[in-house]
């Protein structure tokens, strides 16, 4: 059976609060960006300042998603708004797993990135600022090993999305239980 989420809080409560809206959205759209600029970059040949301008701008934003992903989690356990489960039954289950799972592979591929940088060894700068030093050796055999999971955890993670999108569309259009609209307006 499926609950409305209007109906399990007030009106006033039944969207998540500002911030986590924003960190939902920027993660989304970080995510995307970096998936997009990686499959560019996979046309175009190597070593041509096109393809390594979009692969500075991959490590630079892959960055920017690794402390917008710690924000999010940490503003999630400490303040973010706590919703009542907008279904009941297989939907929450489903729902819970997709979360859960999302949070554990983009974890996982912030991990990846970074293994899969020093494993190339070279340089690892945010936007020309500053280098990301070298934590832990990796040996360059791994590298082809590391990037390959990288890019299988980054396709999963697209597919994922995407499901989690459908998922959303799905409650607007066909349930109307108000899911969506809980994550576009913090008012």
């Amino acid at each position: 059976m499926i609950q409305s989420s209007s109906a399990a809080a007030p009106a006033d409560l039944a969207h998540y609060d500002r911030a986590s809206i924003v960190f939902h959205w920027l993660t989304a759209v970080l995510v995307v960006g970096l998936f997009v600029l990686a499959e560019v970059w996979s046309f175009l040949p190597r070593g041509t300042s096109t393809r390594r301008l979009l692969q500075s701008l991959h490590i630079s934003f892959g960055l920017t998603f690794a402390a917008v992903f710690v924000l999010r989690a940490a503003w999630r356990l400490t303040a973010g708004r706590r919703l009542p489960p907008a279904a009941a039954g297989w939907l929450r289950v489903a729902s819970t797993g997709m979360h859960g799972l999302l949070y554990a592979l983009m974890a996982a591929q912030i991990v990846l990135g970074f293994l899969f940088r020093w494993a190339q060894g070279e340089p690892f700068a945010f936007f020309g600022l500053f280098d990301v030093p070298t934590l832990i050796p990796i040996d360059r055999e791994q590298r082809h090993f590391i990037g390959g999971l990288h890019n299988t955890v980054a396709w999963t993670i697209i597919v994922l999305a995407l499901l989690h999108a459908l998922a959303g569309l799905f409650h607007h259009y066909f349930l109307r239980d108000g899911v969506l609209r809980r994550m576009l307006s913090g008012r």
